[in-house]
């Protein structure tokens, strides 16, 4: 019998991560193994992944060395960096870049990394309609991973770059879901008009990436992007009405305001809303959805999404 290749995943145990390890871990005879890569092994999420059946290593993206160890011998390495922790452009770039290295030395046969698009290919740091972050950016988090797919292009290993969407469990983790306003009324809040998100599970962005790994040649050297479905936040605020059996509105603020609401990387995050509702056309017309589908047959859209993940959300 061929011995099952081994797939490390780089933050097995977030949402990326966790998602790609559940589909390999669900699929029993696809003739691959998971090797949670974590910094912290004794974790609770790790624990579970490993009575479930995944192999457990840890190691830190700041470390190449760590990395280089726990990627030997495996077949495929799926790497995505953690932005929301650091609020590091450049952290991102040396995680990336070491990522990229470390499968590099570690002789890994596919790597995917979880990327995005570099907005400034769209909107120039010269142009002024969206304010320039941290000195050279527009939208650090999106940028910062879309000028380090160099690394991955040079690394000499096979790689593919997957260019994820808006994650549905923001609304449960990332404090973007419903809340209420000085009216008492629950609303969805975020500066985007009448344009459309692209969004997805973030399990389904795992099935995808899982999907990719099978293909084997096929996607290597490519650019993929994907979603769920594509929606307005007055469609999101209707879906939520329906799921949580109470009024949902959609609050339209202008990006300008909604960089002043005070939270770390509100700024980013507005310049993110606001690049994806300038540039709808181009960002939906990547994420196809129907493509999405032949990587993942499974592919939920909101609604489905949302009857699976309703009691999760606080209102």
């Amino acid at each position: 019998m061929e011995k099952s290749k081994i797939i490390a995943v780089v933050g097995g145990t977030g949402a990326q991560g966790k998602g790609l390890v559940n589909a390999i871990l669900n699929d029993k005879d696809g003739g691959f193994k998971a090797r949670v890569i974590t910094r912290n092994a004794n974790s609770d999420k790790a624990k579970e992944l490993a009575k479930l059946g995944a192999e457990v290593v840890e190691a830190d993206v700041d470390d190449k060395a760590s990395l280089v160890n726990a990627f030997k011998g495996a077949y495929g390495a799926y790497c995505v960096t953690f932005f929301w922790e650091h609020f590091s452009p450049e952290k991102e770039n040396l995680h990336a870049k070491n990522m990229a290295e470390a499968a590099s030395e570690a002789g890994v046969k596919h790597v995917i990394w979880s990327t995005l698009e570099d907005t400034r290919k769209f909107i120039p740091l010269s142009d002024d309609r969206m304010p320039t972050l941290q000195g050279k950016y527009k939208v650090p988090h999106f940028d910062a991973k879309g000028e380090s797919n160099i690394y991955f292009e040079k690394s000499g290993v096979p790689y593919t770059l997957l260019n994820t969407s808006f994650y549905w469990e923001n609304f449960i983790y990332f404090g973007l879901g419903p809340q209420k306003g000085p009216d008492g009324k629950l609303a969805i809040t975020f500066p985007m008009g009448d344009k459309k998100l692209p969004g997805i599970s973030s399990e389904d962005i795992g099935k995808c990436a899982y999907s990719i790994f099978k293909s084997g040649a096929e996607f290597q050297g490519k650019t993929i992007s994907i979603a769920g479905e594509h929606l307005t936040g007055a469609q999101m605020a209707e879906a939520f009405t329906k799921h949580l059996g109470t009024e949902v509105k959609y609050n339209d603020v202008p990006a300008s305001v909604y960089r002043n609401f005070g939270f770390p990387g509100a700024d980013d995050m507005a310049n993110m809303f606001q690049f994806k509702a300038d540039f709808e056309t181009e960002y939906c017309g990547a994420r196809d959805i129907n493509a999405t589908k032949k990587l993942n047959p499974e592919l939920l859209n909101f609604d489905s999404w949302l009857e699976k993940n309703k009691k999760a959300i606080s209102i």
